[in-house]
């Protein structure tokens, strides 16, 4: 059987059993027997390039040179995009991370980040890139796909874009300087016993670790309150597990735990912190206490504590929640948080290969509710307030005298 029909259809039934070498061999036997002109006729109706069907005519006429144990020879091959292409890698970094290399306007965020949007970006950037590939650097760095999530909070506020740019604009000021950058929240509250925590581990075969079948709080181990601090900069996280209320006092408190543990010891020249956090929870911009706690903590530290909240509505876009929470939930996945102990070992081992590293203690200190700040106490607070909503930018600098000393 000749001609074209007949080369396509005995290639198209070898083709299931061929791998890269036998390919180009085949093709170039075809090539060989079809004369002149035969490597454009097989590489039209095979599909095999014209070079490769070249080289398969080289091995046929010296099998003696051919690789042996090889399909290739050594370095041979196309050579990856990502090798080729230096920026590739960290504009794809800043594309998934938006707050990384500070740039929350990124037109992707964080929980939209589809691999064909972000090959899209990539391409109109300049880069020759592809989904496919796209997928496999996101493996290689660390990522995974996400499930939905509870991200839509109501209508979004007007100025929500504008509090973004405002916030980015600080925090490259602030590290500009080497001055510490954080981000705070409290994580989801957890009930301290022998409870079905989500997930799976390895266990052996048939031997599923009991819990109990309903989760009625065990009132002698209560609940545990995690308040996390994410250094921005240096990729590391503290942790304060409570065992008592979630209030401004136990949040500050933290923050102050972190500085003196970790932030004065990575910051020792550092004369500013800025603080990133929601709009509500303990550390609300709202919230009177939170801002005579920070007072007392500027004035202990002689650090200026600037605050920038997120807008209403975007508390899932806070760093901490994919950094460093979702991290952490991953390593305790399938196993009962059976003690505070136990909680505090398992925040504490959290790891990730981009190289986070968490610290934790168990913070047993009572902080009572409902404390009502009065309008002179407030008043004394030396607070500065951004030009720009300056209910969610602010900063408080010590003040002569201190109004107070802080909690131990």
């Amino acid at each position: 059987m000749g001609g074209e029909a007949g080369i396509k259809e005995r290639f198209e039934l070898l083709a299931p059993f061929l791998d890269e070498r036998s390919r180009r061999l085949v093709a170039a036997a075809e090539a060989l027997a079809a004369g002149r002109g035969g490597n454009t006729l097989v590489a039209r109706v095979t599909g095999v390039s014209r070079r490769a069907i070249t080289a398969g005519s080289r091995e046929l006429a010296h099998p003696d040179l051919a690789p042996r144990g090889r399909i290739r020879r050594e370095g041979g091959g196309r050579k990856r995009t990502v090798d080729t292409d230096p920026t590739l890698r960290d504009d794809l970094e800043r594309l998934v991370e938006p707050e990384t290399r500070g740039d929350p306007e990124s037109p992707l965020r964080w929980t939209l980040k589809s691999v064909r949007r972000l090959a899209d970006e990539l391409t109109r950037m300049g880069h020759q890139t592809s989904h496919r590939m796209v997928a496999e650097l996101l493996h290689d760095m660390g990522y995974s796909l996400q499930g939905n999530r509870k991200t839509r909070e109501g209508s979004s506020h007007p100025d929500r874009d504008a509090q973004f740019r405002h916030l980015n604009e600080k925090v490259k000021e602030y590290q500009a300087r080497n001055d510490p950058v954080i981000s705070v929240d409290t994580k989801k509250k957890e009930l301290v016993g022998d409870f079905k925590n989500g997930g799976r581990e390895l266990r052996p075969k048939g031997d599923p670790e009991a819990v109990r079948v309903h989760d009625f709080m065990v009132p002698e181990l209560g609940k545990a309150n995690p308040y996390g601090i994410y250094d921005l900069a240096g990729n590391l996280g503290w942790v304060s597990v409570g065992t008592d209320h979630d209030t401004a006092a136990f949040a500050v408190q933290s923050i102050s735990r972190w500085w003196h543990s970790m932030g004065k010891e990575r910051y020792p020249d550092a004369h500013r912190l800025l603080i990133t956090a929601d709009c509500g929870g303990s550390n609300g911009y709202r919230l009177r206490l939170w801002k005579v706690e920070l007072q007392k903590l500027a004035n202990e530290t002689g650090l200026t504590i600037g605050v920038s909240h997120l807008p209403p509505g975007t508390s899932k876009w806070n760093r901490i929640e994919h950094r460093l929470f979702s991290f952490i939930t991953q390593n305790w996945r399938g196993k009962p948080l059976i003690s505070h102990e136990v909680i505090v070992n398992l925040i504490a081992a959290t790891v990730t290969r981009s190289g986070l590293r968490v610290r934790c203690e168990l913070d047993q200190n009572t902080y009572e509710k409902g404390i009502k700040v009065p309008d002179e106490e407030l008043a004394a607070v030396n607070l500065k307030r951004d030009a720009f909503h300056g209910e969610w930018n602010y900063a408080i600098a010590p003040s002569e005298p201190p109004i107070g000393s802080f909690i131990s």
